[in-house]
């Protein structure tokens, strides 16, 4: 595994990270990826330790709460070693979730959760409108919470690549967690990479393998389960991601030595700007796999023109009817 500095917060981190979505399993009046064994999950988890994984991101909504719990259970005896992310204050309807006193109190939830008596990053989650977070002057909130010493870094998980660089440029955001694939590659076009590095904010690439899309195991017949957030996609789109796969693979020299899943993470690595990037982790035998994405290292420069290319000459989004 190889390190990155996230940012110029003064914490470094593992290339690959561990997106904690997935384990947490079922949410009530939320998306989720379905039922999950916590006992693989914590496996899983633990094993991400053994390999060298530094980096967990989760949030108070993943299972309610349950992924936050699991991964207090699992890095209990490393915690010192750790950087751990999680969120605050996602509602798209209610702004009393950017409340002091809510935020403060999702907070203290959280640090229960995860035995611990700080994070190392928080990260307000997926706000509808940055202008609400400076009306309700959630940054200084968190601001004074990290003064306390119950937050080290605070950050931003971005809806999209423009509010990313709002957020670095208005809110002084020292980490924007933003979507970045092979087949979603705003955050290079829209200029957000090359405005973090400016302004040294760290760079959290969420969804690198499009939701299990890119990562070679999903077919076109693959279905579902209801409570998989997955299922609302209709089959043209899942289609046309699977086909975009295989598309960016053909680009890569040696494509029969990698799975796309690390040719996918590889992307993402080949920017110095990005942090680290954060795959859904269910099983050990994906965090193996994962974690071998680092220590191939970044594509080449002829291989990402090819990439980025394919990518500009392509449109890998289904217009919902």
């Amino acid at each position: 595994m190889q390190y990155r500095a996230l940012g110029r917060t003064g914490l470094k981190v593992s290339e690959i990270g561990f997106g904690g979505w997935g384990i947490g399993g079922l949410t009530p009046g939320a998306t989720s990826y379905g039922d999950v064994d916590d006992s693989v999950s914590l496996r899983a988890l633990r094993y991400a330790t053994d390999l060298g994984v530094t980096f967990y991101d989760t949030s108070n909504l993943y299972g309610s709460g349950h992924s936050e719990e699991l991964i207090g259970k699992a890095l209990a005896d490393c915690r010192d070693r750790m950087v751990i992310a999680t969120k605050v204050g996602r509602s798209d309807y209610d702004t009393e979730a950017y409340a002091p006193e809510q935020i403060r109190q999702s907070l203290e939830g959280s640090l229960r959760r995860l035995r611990t008596d700080y994070v190392d990053v928080i990260q307000v989650h997926s706000p509808s409108s940055l202008d609400i977070l400076k009306r309700h002057e959630v940054m200084e909130t968190l601001g004074r919470l990290k003064a306390e010493g119950k937050v080290r870094v605070i950050g931003i998980s971005a809806k999209a690549p423009a509010e990313g660089i709002r957020a670095i440029d208005e809110l002084g955001a020292e980490v924007v967690q933003v979507n970045f694939n092979l087949v979603d590659q705003r955050a290079t076009e829209s200029g957000l990479l090359a405005v973090a590095e400016r302004r040294g904010a760290g760079i959290v690439a969420r969804t690198p393998l499009c939701f299990g899309m890119l990562s070679g195991k999903i077919s076109p017949e693959t279905t579902f389960d209801a409570r998989d957030h997955r299922s609302l996609w209709s089959p043209q789109q899942i289609a046309r991601w699977i086909e975009a796969s295989n598309m960016f693979a053909k680009s890569v020299a040696q494509a029969h030595t990698q799975s796309q899943a690390q040719i996918a993470l590889r992307f993402c690595l080949s920017y110095s700007s990005v942090s680290t990037t954060i795959p859904g982790m269910l099983k050990a035998a994906e965090v193996e796999e994962n974690v071998c994405a680092s220590d191939v290292g970044p594509l080449s420069d002829a291989e990402l023109a090819s990439i980025v290319a394919i990518y500009r000459g392509n449109d890998f989004f289904v217009r919902r009817q």
